[in-house]
């Protein structure tokens, strides 16, 4: 008969064993390779369950580090996320919005957010200062979005963003995730990679064969990538950007460091460094998780432009503003519809 005391090691040996072979499978997993041996990234992937992670450290949690964020913490902020998204849903300001309600735009209802925050440098979560001649520096014209000019005037399509016309919105924006849209396809080939985009279905090719960037005067709404491989790493640094679709309202000069790695089956970590000494006081990096989906998740047609009148009615309604206003009578100032950025 065993003793109770001998089942208890017996117990505890099978957890140190379980243990031990967890922790060397993992030591033992190495991220595959392609036939031409580079690290295989290829999939389709999402980050769906990023969605409603603020890019910095909330108030809130001043002083704390992602470093002191235990996984119980993480958990009791992302409860608190749900519970701020579950009532936003379920309340009334759909009843009398032109937005449209959120189960039409959102893939997902569930927060499962990994992280608290996605700024990983600096420590404190936050984006460095802007410099005094970022803060002089006007917005771009026909930047991405028409958050910059909602309320006109509408005289030209050009008064619109690059967002609302179905042209882009922008690098690293259309792999943010938005609550729709957020699939990303990763297809690879000797000396070159190229990432799908289900926003606005734009594709980056980015060649690996060290050849220079084009020359400076090249501007770009995707600005120019060139990647290599730093071990399992893929590096992918852009320049070139025109100043309407330079991210994070950055200037032309900046330039802008991603690092794709295969963390585990089906798990790709994505980072992304902003470096502008024009606009920031210091380099700044955020990070987030993608998950490999399977192949029912594919990337279908954005079709950004079917059925989609919103300019017609912006430009129309103008015109009618300026009528009304020519006849002597009040006219309400039409407004065109938000993206994020």
């Amino acid at each position: 008969m065993v003793s109770k005391v001998d089942s208890l090691r017996l117990c505890l040996g099978l957890a140190c064993a379980i243990g031990a072979a967890a922790a060397g499978a993992a030591e033992a997993w190495k991220a595959p390779r392609t036939s031409w041996g580079d690290p295989d990234l290829h999939g389709i992937y999402s980050n769906d369950d990023e969605t409603g992670t603020p890019m910095e450290r909330p108030k809130e949690y001043e002083g704390l580090t992602l470093a002191d964020v235990t996984p119980e913490k993480l958990k009791e902020i992302v409860a608190k996320r749900q519970e701020a998204f579950d009532a936003l849903v379920n309340g009334k300001r759909w009843e009398h919005s032109i937005s449209p309600p959120p189960h039409l735009i959102f893939d997902t209802f569930e927060r499962k957010n990994a992280r608290p925050w996605l700024i990983t440098d600096p420590a404190d979560g936050k984006i460095p200062a802007l410099t005094a001649e970022a803060q002089a520096r006007p917005r771009a014209a026909g930047g991405v979005s028409t958050n910059q000019n909602p309320n006109g005037p509408f005289n030209s399509y050009l008064d619109m963003g690059l967002y609302d016309r179905c042209i882009t919105r922008g690098i690293p924006a259309s792999m943010m995730p938005a609550g729709y849209g957020s699939r990303y396809e990763i297809v690879q080939a000797p000396g070159v990679v190229a990432i799908r985009y289900e926003m606005i279905h734009e594709t980056r090719v980015i060649p690996l064969d060290k050849r220079p960037h084009v020359a400076s005067d090249m501007h770009q709404y995707l600005g120019d990538a060139r990647g290599h491989f730093e071990g399992d790493t893929l590096v992918v640094e852009t320049t070139n950007f025109r100043a309407e679709s330079a991210p994070q309202r950055a200037s032309a000069a900046v330039k802008m460091t991603e690092r794709f790695k295969r963390t585990a089956a089906g798990a790709v970590e994505w980072s992304v460094t902003f470096d502008d000494a024009s606009t920031w006081t210091r380099p700044w990096t955020y990070s987030m998780p993608l998950k490999q989906v399977d192949a029912s998740q594919q990337i279908y047609e954005y079709a950004c432009h079917e059925g989609n009148l919103a300019m017609r009615n912006i430009l129309s309604g103008a015109r009618a503003a300026d009528a009304a206003v020519a006849a002597g009578k009040p006219a309400a100032t039409p407004s065109a519809p938000t993206h994020d950025e």
